[in-house]
């Protein structure tokens, strides 16, 4: 697994350390690649003519980075994109939201569209904290 951010690498690395994670994690800042798999929005793209998550209008979405997920194969010396998966195809890999999900008000998100209020990192979390 390798996570790409379009960030600077001397950041994403910073970050990486405060979090505690051991994954490889690069930077896509100087390419297109965030652009190629639909997670960017670049500068100059009009967001009602530009779609994430296969049909949606980049503009319902409110952003300009959003999350994806893809999978390649490397296979005779080719790469091969073999899937990928956005939005709510990410939910798979958040087990927080399959607890909130079962909860009286479940993720609470009609406060903010698919807000993430509710999250916090982990030393943002004070004593008396739940």
């Amino acid at each position: 697994m390798v996570c790409a951010s379009r960030g600077p690498l001397a950041q994403l690395n910073a970050y990486k350390q405060r979090m505690g994670w051991t994954f490889r994690w690069v930077s896509s800042l100087r390419s297109d690649f965030n652009y190629d798999f639909g997670v960017s929005l670049r500068a100059d793209a009009d967001p009602d003519a530009v779609v994430f998550n296969f049909n949606t209008p980049w503009r319902w979405y409110n952003a300009e980075e959003h999350g994806g997920l893809s999978a390649f194969a490397l296979e005779d010396g080719v790469v091969y994109h073999t899937y990928s998966c956005y939005a709510r195809g990410l939910e798979a890999f958040n087990a927080t939201y399959k607890l909130l999900d079962r909860v009286p008000r479940g993720r609470d998100e009609d406060k903010l569209r698919y807000s993430q209020a509710w999250l916090h990192r982990r030393d943002e979390y004070g004593a008396g904290s739940v």
